[in-house]
């Protein structure tokens, strides 16, 4: 549960980073095989929406905060004051770090049983859902429903090229609707897209019978 940033105030200790990197690869062995399973109908480029619709940081995060997992982290005093406990990326990172340290508790099946509980439910979430592959695809097409303008996407880049991460912004009709974070752009900008389509369709009058 180190962070980098407690490590630097209480040097001698490692941090989460090197569990991170193991869980990040077990985390994707069983979503991909979850997704495999459990959409027999889907192609291959849909099998892989799927897959990034969970293994991004924002979605990570989700399931951080749902367990708790901030509560739980060391921090430097800095970066706790900053907010550290509440931000996508040192959530999901933690929550990569939790896998990695399962695995080597627990081995493949302790790994697979806690991904399967914690992040299956959301894969079920996103196939039930019309367009719910790719959100960006999925918030471009409500805006055309709703006939406002199409969504722009504000993107940033922070750290060095083997840890880059992007932060995007996406506007839609002139409102500044959701953010994200992420490892590569299209994460970044798929987390935001997830976002603000879930605003504006709670945005939406419900239906009555």
């Amino acid at each position: 549960m180190a962070h980098r940033s407690w490590c630097a105030e209480y040097p001698g200790n490692a941090s989460n980073e090197r569990l991170e990197f193991l869980g990040d690869a077990v985390l994707g062995w069983v979503v991909a095989d979850l997704v495999y399973r459990a959409n027999q109908a889907l192609a291959e480029g849909q099998l892989t929406d799927l897959r990034k619709s969970v293994v991004n940081a924002g979605a990570l995060a989700q399931v951080a905060e749902a367990i708790q997992l901030g509560e739980a982290l060391l921090l430097g005093k800095g970066e706790d004051a900053a907010g550290g406990r509440t931000k996508p990326s040192i959530l999901s990172d933690a929550f990569e770090a939790v896998l990695g340290a399962v695995y080597l508790d627990g081995g493949a099946p302790a790994a697979y049983d806690i991904v399967e509980r914690l992040v299956g439910p959301r894969l079920l979430g996103q196939g039930g859902r019309a367009g719910g592959f790719d959100n960006k695809t999925a918030l471009q097409e409500l805006a055309a429903r709703l006939a406002i303008d199409p969504p722009t996407y504000i993107v940033r880049e922070e750290g060095p090229d083997h840890a880059k991460r992007f932060f995007a912004t996406v506007r839609v009709d002139g409102r500044s609707l959701g953010y994200g974070e992420g490892r590569s752009k299209k994460q970044a900008e798929q987390a935001a897209a997830e976002v603000a389509r879930e605003v504006l369709e709670g945005e939406q009058p419900v239906a009555h019978a």
